[in-house]
């Protein structure tokens, strides 16, 4: 386990070093200036040269990569080139949303797609089945920012059962985890739909069945845990696909985590803010999906970490 656990964590830092060269390289060939962005448009040819080199702009690609990368060993993530921010105290003070944001967002993903799965799972080739299935496809079809629009006039505007938007209290977070989780949610069911039809077929619940065992004891002692294998690999991918759709859905909501403050660095061109955001992302993507292999071993041992 523990030789695992390094191996992983070594291919883990190869990967952050990966996208770290990646989108700095990504970044350094945009054709906008961030000097200029800072000076504004009325300064002149002097003012912008005397803050690209103050920035380190100037240096060759290979120089201002190797200055940022030192800099991130030692753990700092540079200064805001707008906001004139320390980019760690930014991303610490925005990460509590995100993590709540998120962390609400799979839990409904995980109740509606689970849900549906099972019962379409159950109900194998009923107009029930059907019904779920359609509403998965239409989750898994439907772009995000037209999901949190309509639930947001809808719930908020016409009904006004929740807030338009903000960061506080439990009603400002149902709106923004049920949008994500409602298009997770396709992904889900289907999944879980596949991997429940595919269990209840094995020999070990004929067996089960055999014995006199009740249908529900069947269904959460022996089917539903071995159905969820594949689930668990799913939501350690599922962190990176919410880190790129929460800044669609921050934005709409209006929700002060960290894609809306990657949003306003894209914007703005802030290029310190945008590495630390990506750095941030890659992180909890890489350590998504290694949790993932170290909890499926206690749900099924007869997986091994080789």
């Amino acid at each position: 386990m523990i030789a695992y656990i390094l191996r992983r964590l070594v291919q883990a830092i190869l990967i952050l070093l990966g996208v770290s060269i990646v989108t700095y390289a990504l970044l350094y060939m945009l054709p906008a200036d961030p000097a200029r962005q800072i000076a504004g448009r009325s300064a002149t040819a002097e003012t912008v040269a005397n803050i690209r080199e103050q920035l380190g702009l100037n240096l060759p690609f290979y120089e201002q990569y190797l200055r940022y990368l030192g800099n991130l060993l030692t753990g700092d993530f540079g200064r805001s080139y707008l906001q004139k921010t320390e980019v760690g105290e930014l991303i610490a003070a925005r990460l509590p949303a995100t993590l709540l944001l998120m962390a609400g967002a799979i839990f409904c993903e995980l109740l509606f797609g689970l849900t549906a799965g099972a019962i379409g799972a159950i109900k194998r080739n009923t107009p029930l089945d059907r019904g779920l299935m359609v509403a998965s496809f239409v989750g898994v079809s439907a772009p995000q920012f037209v999901v949190g629009i309509l639930m947001l006039y809808l719930f908020a505007v016409v009904l006004g059962w929740f807030p338009i938007g903000g960061y506080g209290t439990f009603a400002h977070l149902v709106l923004p985890s049920v949008s994500m989780g409602f298009l997770g949610a396709g992904w889900y069911s289907r999944m879980m739909r596949s991997s429940m039809l595919d269990v209840l077929r094995q020999d070990y619940v004929r067996t089960a069945r055999a014995k006199g065992l009740g249908r529900a004891r069947v269904f959460f002692v022996h089917a539903f845990p071995n159905a969820l294998l594949p689930i668990i690999a799913m939501i350690g991918i599922d962190i990176g696909m919410f880190m790129s759709g929460i800044v669609v859905v921050e934005s709409v909501f209006g929700w002060p985590g960290i894609g809306q403050l990657a949003w306003q660095a894209i914007q703005r061109v802030d290029i310190p803010i945008i590495m630390g955001v990506t750095l941030v992302s890659a992180c909890a993507i890489v350590l998504g999906n290694l949790l993932a292999d170290l909890v499926a071993p206690f749900i099924d041992p007869r997986i091994k970490l080789r």
